[in-house]
């Protein structure tokens, strides 16, 4: 299994930070939304936080592409990289299994399952890919320090403007997303995943890949 089990809990961390400001940053076509790091009140990108990022040996971010969307599947928001590297469209994650897991620094219940997404990361391989999205957060020096303290390499995006918020329903933290190969979202966990059995089960379940960590 991946690691012992959690103390179980029904909590939900609701995201209390926001984003200072009533004027979004975005640039916007339709339906879909590009972070504008040139006016954007939060910078995720500097100096200071790149060096932040790779001394918690933090993976970069995945590539994406410009596919069309998908019936079900991730909208089409671009989101930049946590303390820098490539932009993300998250309708263009495609081609591999995808966990993909909403946190905050300032969630307790992320703490507690976060170290569960890394195992899932260092067990799996590249049968399934792990991407963190460090959501409403405007500290993001903390959050690097938080992945850092914790022991988290997998790839970590930021959304410090809450774009995701409507269009994949985010209503508190922590919130985890199973995605397919394909792109379609198969599952949509709110709440803290309480036990890495519970974790391996949903991965099996809802992308369809048997994953037997050992312990870290």
């Amino acid at each position: 299994m991946i690691g012992g089990p959690r103390r179980a809990t029904l909590a939900v961390c609701v995201a209390v930070l926001t984003v200072s400001g009533c004027t979004s940053s975005a640039t916007r076509s339709g339906d879909s939304y590009t972070f504008d790091a040139e006016r954007a009140p939060v910078q995720v990108d500097s100096r200071e936080l790149r060096q932040k990022k790779a001394a918690a040996g933090i993976a970069d971010c995945p590539s994406s592409s410009g596919a069309a969307l998908v019936e079900g599947g991730l909208p089409d928001i671009t989101l930049p990289c946590l303390g820098g590297g490539r932009d993300v469209r998250l309708a263009g994650l495609r081609g591999t299994p995808l966990v993909l897991n909403f946190w905050a620094q300032t969630c307790g219940p992320c703490r507690t399952e976060s170290p569960l997404f890394q195992q899932l990361h260092e067990a799996a391989g590249e049968e399934v890919a792990m991407v963190g999205i460090d959501w409403q957060d405007a500290r993001p020096g903390y959050a690097l320090a938080f992945a850092a303290e914790l022991g988290l390499t997998y790839p970590q995006i930021a959304d410090p403007e809450g774009a995701t918020r409507a269009p994949m329903r985010v209503t508190g933290l922590p919130l985890t997303l199973f995605v397919t190969a394909a792109g379609k979202v198969s599952h949509t966990e709110y709440g803290a995943i309480d036990s890495a059995d519970e974790l391996a089960q949903m991965v099996e379940r809802y992308l369809g890949v048997q994953v037997e960590p050992g312990s870290p």
